[in-house]
């Protein structure tokens, strides 16, 4: 059972000590088409000696910390899931050791489909996780198939029962512009994921990024990606299905029910500090980021050595801290709010960013009131060309 410990804060502010915690688990079954994440396939037998160095890592922060307990916990990967019960267990085990939660703390871990059983949801929910984040990607078996993901569209509703039934809440990852995807397919996911009573859904346009099997893919022209105009379409389906269905867009890709946001992304979406343990994890604490070795081995080494696995470490100035808080912030709903950001950064966002500000508010794709500026509906679709404007400011 990960306990769970009554509220003891610190005097710093969320930006300098960290309340959220991220564990990143790398292994997979088999890597998916487009993914570009830090993962281990076919090293299972490496997952007790990497259980070992991640149960260091996070024992080495404990010794050290200030005295009080994470608000939200994540594990991602990867897939969690893969792990087998007993090694689930054991993660759960060093989990509770290392990194104590408060009471009504948000615990969420990343499962994929077809490796999630009534066995591992069960020993979850006796754990004290309270979410589960679901890599659905699509109900479309030619969408499943083009995305190179090895579960099928039964696989996902059985695991949203599941998880269900143990009374945890879940969010659905899907994918829009995928290759040969119509809107009719894309319309048809949303439904599905609605009707299955989902709290939480993440929509992601499909990025072809660099080294990938499908972006090789499309080098060789053997997969064509969908068009901007399509996938601009997608997108707008998303905001208006979702919208009219009762999910809030809380932010550019995500979408809750009433209180279903997930509380460990907002802190990431805040700029706040956080901590990262595991094979590529990246952490943010006390104004400086640490990036963990992304090699399975020089992980495990690292660690059974008793040295720090970080292999590149930055302190942000005032310029960095100012441009990442920005790109943070305005992919919220809140979007940049003054005070806040003034408090975070020592200067006032109106001021800082005037001379791209009043054109971009002219030009429908910034809004504001009196706590600040965001995003308007037109400013989602072009969220990136706005975030490149306000840079300039600099």
């Amino acid at each position: 059972m990960i306990p769970h410990f009554p509220p003891t804060e610190s005097t710093d502010p969320p930006w300098i000590h960290p309340r959220a915690a991220y564990v990143h688990i790398p292994f997979c079954a088999h890597q998916c088409g487009y993914c570009d994440f830090a993962i281990a396939t076919g090293k299972d037998d490496r997952i007790s000696a990497y259980l070992e160095a991640l149960e260091w890592e996070t024992s080495r922060w404990k010794q050290a910390q200030k005295p009080s307990f994470l608000g939200t916990l994540f594990v991602g990967g990867g897939t969690p899931s893969h792990l087998n019960p007993g090694q689930l267990a054991r993660l759960c085990d060093l989990l509770h050791h290392s990194l104590p939660v408060r009471l009504g703390a948000e615990v969420s871990m990343e499962a994929n489909p077809e490796s999630l059983t009534a066995e591992k949801v069960k020993l979850l929910a006796q754990s004290g996780w309270s979410r589960i984040s679901l890599g659905a990607q699509s109900f479309s078996r030619g969408t499943l198939k083009s995305l190179d993901r090895p579960h099928d569209p039964t696989a996902v509703r059985n695991a949203v029962t599941l998880v269900k039934e143990a009374d945890l809440a879940v969010s659905l990852d899907l994918i829009f512009g995928a290759p040969g995807q119509s809107p009719a397919d894309w319309q048809a996911d949303l439904g599905e994921a609605i009707s299955l009573g989902t709290d939480h859904i993440s929509t992601y346009g499909l990025t072809y990024e660099k080294g990938t099997p499908l972006e090789k893919r499309v080098r060789l022209g053997m997969v064509r990606p969908v068009g901007e105009e399509l996938e601009r379409r997608m997108y707008s389906m998303a905001m208006e299905t979702l919208g009219e269905a009762g999910y809030e867009h809380y932010e550019i890709s995500n979408f809750a029910k009433q209180k279903k946001r997930c509380r460990h992304n907002e802190v990431y979406w805040a700029n706040e500090a956080h901590l990262g343990f595991g094979m590529g994890a990246a952490g943010f604490v006390g104004l400086t980021r640490n990036l963990n070795t992304r090699d399975l081995e020089r992980y495990i080494r690292l660690c059974a050595e008793g040295t720090n696995p970080a292999f590149q470490s930055e302190t942000l100035g005032p310029r960095e801290r100012v441009i990442e808080t920005m790109i943070q912030n305005l992919r919220r709903a809140e979007g940049i709010e003054s005070h806040r950001f003034f408090l975070q950064t020592g200067f006032e966002p109106k001021a800082f960013f005037k001379a791209e500000l009043n054109p971009l508010l002219g030009q429908g794709f910034l809004a504001q009131d009196d706590r600040g500026f965001r995003l308007s509906h037109e400013g989602k679709f072009v969220a990136d060309a706005v975030m490149k404007r306000l840079i300039r400011c600099l």
